[in-house]
């Protein structure tokens, strides 16, 4: 998947240096390593160039970094989160550029992995929104909440779950911080954009190509809006985790945390709103069954805009689901590697010592 956790490791990344190249490896790489990706080669390529910290990808990158794939591109050096990523032999892929003091890190983002979404979309099929105040959906929560860390309950720190803590300084980091121009088109936009994917991407493209000079606001409703018109296990990211997602696209300026259902006068003459757009999606009527967008239809700055792009959350959780045995195996073998990993550095830890206790007892 691309996810913000991916985002905000592109922005840590970009800072360190003045130009970043991003490697996407194939769909046949990933399958070999890690196990089925959930979009497909063509899907991440597109999504990683809408990132707006990116300037440049390449497309079928090697799974193993070496220092020819760095020379090939012009790299100083190479960037990777601080968690483990093995081939499927449980090597390092990071081995080589280590050696050569050609690798820097950053930190992983806590609380959102592939892995921890796939286990969200496995895990909440049934109805869990739909009373949210019932004990059944609090423990769910309250799982959902704790940290796994290896060294209490025998999981690996990378797989398990915890819990996304949103700050105003990570939102700040994601922003662009940009006012609008007198010239600019303020462009508005309203959705729950859950599981932030290429269908989004298409339609924010599209809706940025309205204007010579857009400024897009993206009004996001929060969770139990989102979960009154999409019911079912929606939205599968929380309020803080799409905010994220959708400000590290380039082609959105601002975001609306907890924008009203109905794109209301108020919001239209606060924002300065020139145009709003709404997909080829179905506009799901408001509380009292009026239609969202009756005021900017009758100000006539309401556009459809077709991105070309039928895919939705919906279609996501639906390759997951399709393939859930699939997921749970990669999870479940994902989480040994990492296991066997942590055991061999205890183990030559715990040797060290033992090596430092028997010069030390020498001397």
């Amino acid at each position: 998947m691309v996810h913000y956790g991916h985002s905000n490791q592109l922005r840590q990344a970009k800072a360190m240096g003045d130009y970043l190249i991003v490697g996407v490896h194939t769909d046949a790489e990933i399958a070999k390593h890690k196990g089925p990706p959930v979009f497909t080669q063509e899907e991440r390529y597109k999504m990683v160039r809408a990132i707006k910290w990116v300037d440049e990808i390449v497309e079928g990158a090697p799974y193993v970094t070496t220092l020819e794939t760095l020379d090939k591109y012009s790299c100083d050096f190479c960037v990777h989160g601080d968690d483990i990523t093995l081939t499927v032999d449980g090597k390092d892929t990071y081995e080589e550029v280590k050696h050569a003091g050609r690798y820097r890190e950053c930190r992983r983002t806590q609380g959102v992995s592939t892995t921890d979404l796939v286990g969200r979309m496995l895990l909440m099929t049934k109805a869990h929104h739909s009373n949210m105040d019932s004990q059944h959906y609090q423990q769910h929560t309250d799982n959902f909440g704790k940290v796994c860390i290896m060294t209490l309950d025998g999981h690996s720190p990378w797989t398990g779950v915890s819990q996304f803590l949103q700050t105003s300084q990570k939102i700040i980091q994601f922003a662009s911080g940009k006012e609008p121009q007198p010239t600019d088109t303020i462009i508005y936009v309203a959705g729950a954009f859950d599981l932030f994917h290429i269908g989004h991407v298409d339609f924010l493209e599209m809706v940025y190509k309205q204007a010579e000079k857009p400024y897009v606001i993206v009004g996001l409703h929060f969770d139990q809006e989102v979960n009154r018109y999409k019911g079912k296990n929606y939205p599968i990211m929380n309020i803080h985790e799409r905010t994220l997602s959708v400000l590290a696209c380039r082609y959105v300026s601002e975001v609306v945390i907890g924008a009203p259902y109905a794109v209301g006068k108020d919001l239209l003459d606060h924002f300065k709103v020139d145009l709003v757009c709404h997909g080829k999606t179905e506009v799901f009527p408001d509380n009292d069954g009026s239609d969202p967008y009756a005021e900017p239809r009758k100000r006539g700055i309401f556009k459809t805009i077709d991105s070309g792009n039928s895919l939705t959350t919906d279609d996501i959780v639906q390759r997951i689901i399709e393939n859930r045995l699939q997921f749970e195996a990669r999870n479940q073998k994902k989480e040994a590697k990492e296991m066997a990993v942590i055991e061999a550095m205890k183990k030559r830890e715990q040797q060290e010592q033992q090596s430092e206790a028997t010069a030390q007892a020498a001397h």
